[in-house]
């Protein structure tokens, strides 16, 4: 497990790349790089976090001259191109990560029912039982979704 306290959170285990090379992947995809686009860029490269709609266009500021509904088109283009992945995290809704290329984005989070703190799991144990499922039923590419949730120690009171 890993976790960045200042962050309450933790993003990929990839390294996320720089500005100018997440704009030239959008532009590989025939996409345009608008400035609302590569603000929103750079707010999810700098915050290493799931983040929700919301606090991206936030995090954005009014300098940004983006409004809630370009950041919602702007997630939803970038995650069909494979550079942020949407997570759902309990109460907190869809939250999306950026997504380093070559990056699938598959790892899990263990989220505090509390205090809604994030923490990412940097291990799957489940790939033994994703091949079992897929022996037993024929199916290919079997995957999965997990989320655990629990009370981080900051929100544990000395009593439990």
């Amino acid at each position: 497990m890993t976790s960045h306290p200042d962050e309450s959170c933790c993003g990929s285990p990839h390294p996320i790349a720089p500005l100018p090379e997440l704009t030239a992947r959008l532009r590989r995809e025939a996409r345009r790089v608008t400035g609302p686009r590569e603000a929103i860029l750079d707010v999810l490269r700098r915050h290493a976090r799931p983040l929700r709609i919301k606090e991206i266009h936030t995090l954005l500021g009014a300098g940004a001259n983006c409004d809630l509904a370009t950041v919602y088109r702007a997630m939803r283009l970038l995650e069909g191109m494979g550079m942020v992945k949407r997570v759902e995290l309990g109460r907190r809704g869809s939250s999306f990560e950026l997504l380093g290329e070559g990056d699938d984005g598959h790892h899990h989070h263990l989220v505090c029912t509390e205090c809604d703190r994030v923490m990412e799991l940097d291990s799957c144990l489940l790939e033994t039982v994703e091949k079992g499922i897929s022996l037993a039923s024929g199916f290919k590419k079997v995957t999965h979704r997990l989320e655990f949730f629990g009370i981080c120690p900051r929100c544990q009171s000395p009593a439990s």
